[in-house]
């Protein structure tokens, strides 16, 4: 269940286009269609994952797996796929609980990427000031150029360089650990929840998630506690629990995203301002101070 970061960009992507085609699997077995011939119809209409899963059908490969052979979030889809038929839970209210869950992580990452689209692009566009600092001193008319053969013009500009370079690399992790995680919120307790609907036992569920990968988590067992001291139905409070754990995940990410915007101010006041000041004011003292003349 988990992705690596190099296919991160595909699965956000795939999971927008997943989640109509995992509706419309499931209107066509609320009708009455067998599986395979609502991948057919899907084929049929020209979607071409549908076409995919269909000739690895006919190469003998199991259902399941073959709708995860197509990688990204599929993998989820066919994990639940797989818990479905595997207790025998309904294979359509499975399938629209996937889609539901794809759709909302997919929705908290676009609102935590907006979120960090402003204080991104204001950090790198302050990485340059200290270039720009540069460009005036030679609009000017400064010749920082005899300030390279100065010992201590040498090593302020590369001070500088460093600086910045400790900036550029300090921004980017910062930026990087805001990010959106790749997983889906609530997942296991969303599965926990297919897999009980099809009225197995709790150990026995536990069995069929481990054969996909997943294991349930401290939220769902606290859950499963409760569903039996109160006689509460199970099965509804785990996808309470999964929809209030996409909820946190979405507050989380646009908080984090919030927070950026303070702590990018650390490497501007750390790094890129005494690159500035290295780079373009102590070069032009220099050429002041040795008696360079200025050219207006």
């Amino acid at each position: 269940m988990r992705r690596t970061r190099p296919q991160a960009d595909a699965d956000a992507a795939g999971a927008v286009v997943i989640a109509p085609v995992l509706h419309r699997l499931a209107v066509m077995l609320e009708a009455g269609l067998t599986p395979d011939r609502a991948w057919q119809h899907l084929a049929d209409s020209g979607d071409t994952t549908a076409r995919d899963v269909c000739s690895r059908r006919e190469s003998g490969l199991e259902l399941a797996r073959a709708v995860a052979a197509s990688g990204g979030a599929w993998r989820d889809a066919a994990s639940a796929w797989q818990v479905a038929t595997t207790v025998g839970a309904p294979l359509a209210r499975t399938l629209r609980s996937v889609a539901d869950a794809l759709r909302e992580a997919e929705q908290t990452r676009d609102d935590v990427r907006v979120a960090l689209a402003e204080p991104a692009a204001t950090a790198r566009l302050v990485a340059w000031l200290p270039l720009v600092a540069v460009a005036l001193a030679l609009v000017l008319g400064f010749d920082l150029g005899a300030t390279v053969t100065n010992p201590v013009g040498a090593a302020c500009l590369v001070a500088g360089a460093l600086l910045m370079l400790a900036a550029r690399v300090w921004t980017r992790r910062l930026v990087a650990r805001a990010q959106p995680s790749d997983s889906v919120a609530g997942l296991s307790s969303e599965m926990l929840a297919i897999a009980l609907s099809g009225g197995v036992s709790i150990p026995r569920a536990e069995e069929v998630l481990a054969t996909v990968g997943v294991s349930p988590g401290l939220a769902d067992r606290d859950v499963l506690a409760l569903s039996a001291t109160a006689g509460a139905p199970a099965v509804e409070l785990l996808r309470a629990t999964a929809r209030l754990e996409r909820h946190r995940a979405r507050v989380s990410g646009r908080m984090r995203a919030a927070e950026l915007s303070s702590r990018l101010l650390l490497p501007l006041g750390v790094c890129t301002l005494p690159a500035f000041l290295l780079i373009g004011v102590a070069p032009m003292l220099l050429s002041v101070m040795a008696g360079t003349p200025v050219r207006l």
